[in-house]
């Protein structure tokens, strides 16, 4: 068993405060001294003996609440100074959305992140580290968002968001300083960090539009990528990467589109959205696909959804045909009315 894994179930065990688990831990922690593992030993040990409820990512015990179905309640995120604001938000699991339709090169893409991370244990053996900044860009509505989620629900990382609002201030520096206490706290407690749209705080030096704190502050998110040595993901997201400076993507150890659904996805995005729906025979998938290409993925899903309420509401439990094209004319002269 790994060091971060065996972390992980002492704070578990630690939390359920079971004596048969405790002893079952404490034969662990002399093993671990046998081997010679005399750090990880201690690391062990000092969290048996932790009497803080809560750590910088304000994980708490879930037998300390009443509610025994959230596991995890926020109570001690990283806060700003001045304010006390919290600088993320955390998003529990059970809100994570991680199914999505790719194109297979997207796919393995996200699924070589994935198994590197599994692996960084042996990856570290050979003196290699896992992919563990990762950049994604691409329209809006292509799923980078998801694609975050989807990472952290594979990984078993907790995801935290990070706020933009509470990041920036109008006092000068005050930004950095936010920003480095972030990146401290997500480096001494794995999770998946979230930079959702990005490019909010990260564009371009050369632009000559911004003057003063901003160029600090890409040049303080630039060191700080620079120097990140955590253990979990940081995953930013964009749909405006000709704006971001360009010093950024090297930064990252992986960046890759994610671009519209093309013919192989489409039908597989609709009728994995009505997949608690019947469809009839008669729809004419071919035809559907043509209308609905160079769409995102989040408007075919919104259109696939908003068939079936059509459907619902006249009384119907079967996505016809002439649901979907209805439904599909309507959004098309919507977006022509825009």
């Amino acid at each position: 068993m790994n060091a971060s894994l065996m972390k992980r179930l002492f704070k578990a065990i630690n939390e359920t405060d079971s004596k048969s688990l405790r002893q079952l831990a404490d034969v662990i922690i002399e093993d671990e001294k046998k081997k010679g593992h005399e750090a990880l030993a201690k690391q062990l040990d000092n969290i048996l003996d932790s009497t803080v409820v809560s750590n910088n990512l304000g994980i708490v015990p879930n037998n300390t609440h009443s509610n025994m179905s959230e596991k995890r309640t926020l109570i001690n995120l990283p806060m700003d100074r001045r304010y006390n604001q919290p600088l993320a938000t955390m998003i529990p699991r059970n809100e994570l959305e991680h199914h999505m339709v790719l194109p297979n090169d997207v796919e393995q893409r996200f699924v070589t992140v994935e198994k590197e991370f599994t692996a960084r244990d042996r990856l570290a053996k050979f003196g290699l580290k896992h992919r563990k900044k990762i950049l994604l860009y691409g329209a809006p509505g292509c799923g980078k968002t998801l694609g975050a989620q989807r990472l952290a629900w594979n990984t078993g990382l907790p995801l935290l968001k990070v706020r933009f609002d509470s990041i920036l201030s109008s006092y000068l520096g005050e930004s950095a300083v936010n920003l480095r206490t972030l990146f401290e706290s997500v480096a001494e407690n794995p999770c998946l960090l979230l930079l959702d749209e990005c490019d909010f705080i990260a564009r371009s030096r050369d632009s000559g539009q911004d003057v003063g704190e901003m160029p600090r502050i890409v040049n303080s998110l630039l060191q700080l990528l620079d120097e990140f040595n955590g253990s979990g993901l940081i995953v930013a997201t964009t749909n405006l990467q000709g704006s971001l400076d360009k010093a950024l993507f090297r930064r990252f150890d992986d960046a890759f589109e994610l671009p519209k659904p093309g013919e192989g996805q489409i039908s597989k995005l609709v009728k994995m959205t009505l997949s608690l729906m019947k469809i009839s025979n008669n729809v004419d998938w071919n035809q559907i696909v043509g209308q609905l290409e160079g769409f995102s993925a989040a408007e075919i899903v919104k259109i696939a959804e908003n068939s079936a309420k059509e459907c619902i509401l006249q009384g119907n439990d079967t996505v016809t045909f002439e649901n979907l094209v209805n439904v599909i004319s309507q959004t098309k002269n919507y977006e022509n009315m825009r």
